[in-house]
């Protein structure tokens, strides 16, 4: 029952780790080939890796031709079922499998012989064409297959054993994290004691070049066919023993037993995706050093596109910096001529022309010789800045537009001569073609001309008219205020018998106070031009801020147009960057996570069959 027992678990455990590997294999076989420089062969070997668990468990044997393979395999069923003799005559390779009769099956690159031994119901022989063949399509026919085998048999003959070829091959294998067997065949050519020098040479060689001490198997499969096929039809036991062949069925029935041949049917492909999975990461990591250099090419691209634009803006600032200055001048030259115009050593004709204002007659007066302030403006050229404003504005857009292009321009021909220095294989990637426009739009800046030429005629129109009213009302008043003065004061004068004796004091202290209060009026006047200029000059600012506003925004709607177009051009370089570095960010995540799983199925599959603390492992 306990035995049942483990059966079924074992079944159980073994069926779990080969769906795990099935799903991993499959996510490594979606990664592979979008990798760049993954070998096409690895990829082909994953693929195989995807079924092994499937087929029955291989024992591949490899080794020079003539070294006696196929006469081994031979001897091992008891029947000639592979053809020997002393020039190469296999050139494919054979996978000998358990089948109800003998028959032997040409499918593709492989032969099958089918045959009805009890040994092959547990494993399969696989033939592979002689190593260093001097069909030189044999040896790379063997290779290819080496990743399939769960158990790898060198054959090399007794008197040629571990030569330098053969170590180079056990190399090969100890890459590939095989299992093997060294077989030193035709041993009966040889004494006892010369057998025995062969075998140790062998050892010493394999711990001495590779580091570890290997299993070595000394047989005669001439001896072994010979025990078997003797004329009266008995096997000569004791010779088959002597021959050594014996060992490969010991070996499968001992050290091959249920639970060491489904582990080692879940290794084989393990084996081979952590092969190809290293193999897939060294590639990785030899890409970074291209994708470094991708980087490199997006960091420069935008490091000059963010300079474009600094440039640019500078461009702007230099030309809103000139409309200020321009501004200012107004500002300055305006409130100038109103501070003239209300200076106290122009009061009297301030005050005559606040009478002719009063009166009605200042109509006429302003005909004959103009608006106050038009004239007083004109006398200090005070809209001369704000008539240079569009001669200024007006330089700033062919001056981003020649920018822009030169710009786009000098991009274009950057990323051209990086694509072409780029890999054969990801300048394949690009997609579309790096140019510049065929058309530049220049809406932005066309439309704004009528918004300033608004602001422009309200700094010189609007702002003069209001004011001219605003002088008008200030002169108005002034007569008004020293008419009223000067009637007092005749009044005070022409009433001096309103006032009795002793008051005329009184009389002569209201004479003064009033006279005081008319020159007081003119005297205001220069705080009155003050202020007015510097009302001026606010509302001058206002108009300036507005101005810069509009030119700002319709600026950096062209700026961000003409930056737009930059990054257009050589979009199919910088989307390259982009897609090549999410990839293999990508890629190398997905191999990473196999990686991980890959060491966790090593740790379940070594613990698989053996029983845990209660009897059975959970």
């Amino acid at each position: 029952m306990v035995e049942e027992t483990l059966g079924t678990k074992l079944a159980t455990d073994y069926e779990s780790l080969r769906r795990r590997e099935h799903e991993l294999i499959t996510k490594l076989l979606d990664v592979l080939p979008k990798i760049d420089n993954v070998p096409e062969e690895q990829i082909v070997q994953v693929r195989d890796a995807l079924f092994h668990a499937d087929n029955p468990f291989l024992v591949v044997f490899v080794g020079p031709f003539s070294s006696g393979k196929s006469s081994i395999i031979n001897a091992i069923l008891g029947e000639e079922l592979l053809p020997v003799g002393p020039v190469p005559t296999t050139d494919r390779i054979a996978i000998l499998r358990w089948g109800e009769q003998s028959e032997r099956v040409r499918t593709g690159e492989y032969d099958t012989v089918f045959h009805p031994s009890p040994l092959l119901r547990k494993i399969s022989f696989v033939d592979t064409p002689g190593l260093e063949s001097i069909f030189q399509k044999h040896e790379e026919t063997t290779r290819k297959f080496l990743h399939r085998a769960d158990v790898v048999l060198l054959v090399m003959l007794a008197t040629q054993a571990m030569t330098a070829k053969n170590l180079d091959y056990l190399r090969i294998f100890q890459e590939y994290g095989k299992t093997v067997i060294l077989v030193i065949n035709q041993v009966d050519v040889l004494t006892p004691e010369e057998a025995a020098s062969v075998r140790d040479y062998v050892i010493e060689q394999t711990q001495a070049k590779l580091g570890y001490k290997p299993q070595v198997w000394m047989m005669s499969a001439r001896q072994a066919l010979a025990a078997r096929m003797a004329d009266d039809g008995e096997v000569d036991q004791a010779a088959l023993d002597a021959s050594g062949v014996p060992q490969v069925e010991k070996y499968v029935d001992t050290q091959l037993g249920d639970v060491a041949r489904l582990r080692q049917k879940l290794q084989t492909p393990l084996q081979i995706i952590q092969n190809v999975n290293q193999t897939a990461l060294e590639a990785l990591r030899s890409n970074q050093a291209a994708l470094d250099q991708y980087q490199n090419i997006r960091e420069n691209v935008e490091q000059q596109l963010a300079a474009q634009k600094r440039d640019q803006d500078r461009s702007v600032r230099e030309m809103i910096d000139m409309i200020n200055a321009k501004f200012t001048e107004t500002g300055r030259r305006g409130g100038e001529a109103i501070r003239e115009m209300f200076r106290f050593s122009n009061a009297l004709r301030s005050f005559w022309r606040g009478l002719l204002e009063l009166f009605g007659l200042g109509g006429v007066a302003r005909r004959m010789r103009g608006n106050y302030v038009q004239s007083a403006f004109a006398d200090v050229k005070a809209f001369e800045p704000i008539d240079e404003l569009p001669s200024v504005v007006d330089k700033l857009a062919p001056r981003l537009e020649g920018k822009d292009i030169q710009d786009i321009d000098d991009l274009v021909k950057y990323s051209r001569r990086e694509i072409d220095g780029l890999p054969d294989a990801i300048r394949s990637k690009v997609i579309g073609e790096v140019k510049p426009p065929v058309q530049y739009e220049r809406e932005a800046l066309q439309t704004l001309r009528p918004a300033l030429d608004t602001i422009e005629e309200e700094a010189k129109v609007v702002e003069t008219r209001s004011l001219e009213r605003t002088v008008r009302n200030t002169l108005l008043y002034l007569a008004a205020w020293e008419i009223l003065v000067i009637v007092i004061l005749v009044f005070l004068m022409r009433s001096g018998s309103m006032f009795s004796d002793g008051q005329e004091s009184l009389q002569l202290v209201l004479f003064f106070i009033t006279l005081g209060a008319g020159i007081a009026g003119l005297a205001l006047l220069p705080l009155r031009g003050r202020a007015l200029a510097s009302a001026y000059a606010n509302r001058i600012d206002h108009l300036q801020a507005r101005y810069v506003e509009t030119i700002g925004k319709a600026t950096e709607k062209q700026i961000d147009y003409g930056m737009q177009l930059r990054r257009d051009a050589v979009a199919p370089l910088t989307r390259l960057v982009e897609a090549q570095t999410g990839i293999q960010g990508e890629q190398l995540r997905s191999l990473q996570d196999t990686q991980q799983e890959i060491v966790k199925i090593e740790g379940e599959l070594a613990a698989l069959g053996k029983p845990s603390f209660l009897g059975l492992r959970g």
